[in-house]
């Protein structure tokens, strides 16, 4: 799987792989041409790699061949990138912007926005050596590394599930909030958190409610991702006949947890201050209409004859978090953070440089 893997990234053709949270095996997408598939009404069969404005395209890589197993190990690079803390600049910059944040939100009806910084690092280690880490590192997180030659290369680990459809069973998480995680130690969220996961929970029940049927909510409980804590709640509802998992999707992304609240009050205040592309980050990615064959049997006391075959879509999507984009001798890493009336500027930088450590322990 290796050798092919290698092969794909040598000849420019569009390929990824990834790793569910808590699976040992990895799963390889290979596309057959460089051609730039995307998404026009969520029928298609692929892996999708959808940017944060969901006013642009959506890229599918089509199932042209799918691999599954064990990926052999590496002999692991042993150099390191030397990652200096981010410069004073920075560190005003992204401090100014939550201020300016945080006072849009006093002085209107918006109660969140998600604001994020990128900071480029110089690199060339081998991606596949970063998936490797990512994955050894990473054991609960989606895992991935993709690649098309007219879009780029990106690699992450992300704790957050978008969308898991099952047939028509559908799941999906709130997440806000972010601790370091200490061992043995109980987190004790303050007011601030909770209400920001409330909010994004909130968000998602109220957008599930045209479009699913008997929605549940599991109660808020702190969940692990790597060296961060965050809160969490699982949210899972019916999908009817007439509904299509594009449907869904519309309707969930962008999330209050990677945009804010009102959605398109705080999108726009992104687009216009942030001052940077976000693409990709913040987006989602994952399996679109898996097709998965199932065998049961209608009378148990005839098995043998009485066996059927059923064919659903599956289909399981992450949001892109805790993510890099890769040049050639660049990292690119992006990371954010959810800003409240309450959010105080220079603890909402410690915590990006928090964040940042998930990227930066791979390089």
């Amino acid at each position: 799987m290796l050798t092919k893997l290698s092969d794909h990234i040598q000849k420019q053709l569009p390929f990824v792989a990834y790793r569910k949270p808590n699976e040992t095996h990895t799963k390889l997408v290979f596309q057959k041409d460089d051609h730039l598939h995307k998404v026009s009404d969520f029928t298609e069969s692929g892996f999708v790699f959808a940017p944060f404005d969901n006013t642009k395209q959506i890229i599918l890589i089509p199932f042209d061949e799918v691999l599954q197993g064990e990926l052999e190990t590496l002999e692991i690079d042993k150099t390191t990138t030397e990652t200096l803390n981010p410069s004073a600049e920075a560190r005003q910059k992204h401090i100014q912007l939550v201020q300016k944040g945080v006072e849009t939100i006093q002085s209107s009806t918006i109660e969140k926005i998600v604001l994020s910084r990128k900071e480029e690092i110089a690199s060339e280690t081998n991606p596949l050596v970063l998936f490797e880490r990512l994955r050894i590192q990473y054991p609960t997180a989606f895992v991935y590394l993709w690649f098309h030659p007219k879009v780029g290369m990106w690699a992450g680990a992300t704790p957050e599930t978008l969308l898991k459809a099952t047939g028509n069973t559908v799941t999906t998480m709130s997440l806000a909030g972010t601790r370091r995680f200490k061992e043995n130690v109980t987190v004790a969220w303050n007011q601030k958190e909770i209400t920001e996961q409330q909010i994004v929970t909130d968000y998602i029940v109220n957008r599930l409610q045209n479009v699913t049927t008997n929605i549940s909510v599991s109660e808020a409980k702190t969940h692990q991702a790597g060296s961060l804590v965050h809160l969490c709640s699982m949210i899972s509802g019916r999908m009817p006949s007439s509904v299509n998992i594009g449907d869904i999707v519309t309707k969930l992304h962008p999330t209050p947890a990677i945009c804010g609240f009102p959605t398109e009050a705080a999108k726009s205040f992104i687009l216009k201050e942030e001052a940077y592309d976000r693409t990709f980050y913040t987006g989602y990615l994952g399996e679109l209409n898996l097709r998965e064959e199932t065998s049961r049997n209608r009378n148990r006391k005839n098995q043998e004859n009485s066996a059927y075959r059923t064919v659903r879509n599956n289909s399981e999507l992450y949001v892109n978090l805790r993510c890099m984009q890769l040049t050639h001798n660049k990292r690119i890493l992006y990371i954010g953070g959810g800003i409240t009336k309450d959010s105080n500027p220079e603890s909402e930088w410690q915590e990006t440089l928090a964040k940042s450590e998930i990227m930066k322990r791979v390089l």
